[in-house]
């Protein structure tokens, strides 16, 4: 791959188009929906709809044992109708709940465990072409059980807690069988180099 830049990459540079309007027209626990404006030289008046996400980024926690193996969460998906396989996962339930504390709060309500390290090794968009969701995933090591503390949702009758080894784990991604999004980039993440995701 060659190491020349062409153009350095700016994400801050000034916007091609203008925002006219912004009016709120959904509003629920965890997102709202807005009705946007926009003026562009190229095109001139557009619209567009965004969702915005309340209470900051979505966690997802992949923790692993002294063994080697990820708590994988089975999770309804109503949107889909269907089951999937998961990573321990959600978002704040206040303004004021940090990422670290909602990882600290998912991990022991789904996954039914306590951790004694904690490290942030990534943060994306989620879908940036009409959402202003972030995900940031941590790595928790010094996994202890935690019996009794499991939260259940409406969208899953129960939490089936499926521990995988972490190779078996990369095949369900290659395979297909996991085919959440934020679970697949830490799964991918972590075996690229399991020691490099708390640098």
């Amino acid at each position: 791959m060659a190491d020349k830049t062409f153009r350095p990459f700016d994400p801050w540079r000034p916007s091609p188009v203008k925002e006219v309007s912004r009016d709120q027209i959904v509003e629920t626990h965890y997102f709202n929906v807005d009705h946007v404006a926009f003026e562009s030289a190229q095109v001139g008046a557009f619209e567009r709809y965004f969702i915005h996400e309340n209470n900051g980024d979505t966690v997802a926690i992949l923790a692993v044992t002294d063994d080697g193996k990820v708590p994988l969460i089975e999770q309804y998906r109503i949107a889909n109708h269907r089951w999937t396989l998961e990573l321990p996962a959600g978002h704040a339930n206040t303004p004021s709940e940090r990422p670290l504390d909602v990882a600290i709060r998912k991990l022991r309500e789904e996954a039914g465990f306590e951790a004694k390290h904690y490290a942030q090794f990534s943060r994306f968009f989620n879908t940036p072409g009409y959402s202003t969701q972030h995900t940031c995933l941590f790595y928790a090591s010094g996994l202890t059980p935690v019996v009794g503390e499991n939260s259940i949702g409406p969208e899953s009758p129960r939490f089936n807690v499926r521990l995988v080894p972490m190779d078996d784990a990369y095949q369900m991604v290659l395979n297909g069988t996991i085919c959440d999004a934020k679970s697949m980039i830490a799964i991918l993440r972590a075996h690229a180099g399991l020691r490099t995701l708390g640098e």
